[in-house]
């Protein structure tokens, strides 16, 4: 049983004070909780914190947009080059850089595949170069039991980082590579 005590202060009695050892006293007001100056500096210091990590975080985003981006092109060159030799079928490769999206189509439309790359990240050059603008869509046939074309896609984001998408002719498989600036 807890003892309660009483005091008495001009005149009229206290609040019972608890004598338990470990028990928060109550304050003036009768409340516990943060001052408004407490919680200013909270927020300041999460705000600060919050906008020293911004920019890597957004950095960070971006990168992830450019690499799946590229991801994306290989798989769809893997698709188009596999048809052609397992289907037995001429595949064409069309390549807009003004559109910044890809359509791959075999004779007779019974394979139409295209892929539109995400707005941050756009075509920069389709290589080979050719004496056309670079602006124009290019196109491409993959033969079954051909040599596989040469094909170099340059993609970039809005920071300037740069990846190329290339298909190596010799075993016609394509690979993404960071653009060194």
């Amino acid at each position: 049983m807890q003892a309660v005590s009483y005091f008495h202060h001009e005149g009229r009695p206290a609040e019972p004070e608890l004598s338990r050892p470990g028990r928060a006293r109550r304050t003036r007001f009768g409340e516990r909780g943060v001052t408004l100056i407490e919680l200013l500096i909270v927020a300041a210091i999460v705000a600060l914190v919050a906008g020293l990590s911004f920019p890597s975080v957004a950095s960070g985003v971006d990168s992830l947009r450019l690499r799946s981006s590229s991801n994306a092109i290989v798989s769809f060159l893997n698709t188009a080059i596999d048809r052609a030799e397992r289907r037995q079928q001429v595949i064409e490769i069309w390549i807009s850089p003004r559109e910044s999206a890809m359509i791959a189509r075999a004779p007779g439309e019974e394979f139409v595949q295209r892929l539109d790359i995400p707005e941050p990240i756009h075509i920069v050059s389709v290589q080979p170069a050719a004496e056309i603008d670079p602006q124009e869509p290019r196109r491409f046939l993959c033969y079954p039991g051909g040599t596989v074309p040469r094909i170099g896609i340059e993609i970039a984001n809005q920071a300037g980082r740069r990846r190329m998408v290339s298909v190596d002719p010799i075993t016609g498989v394509p690979r993404s590579e960071w653009e060194q600036p």
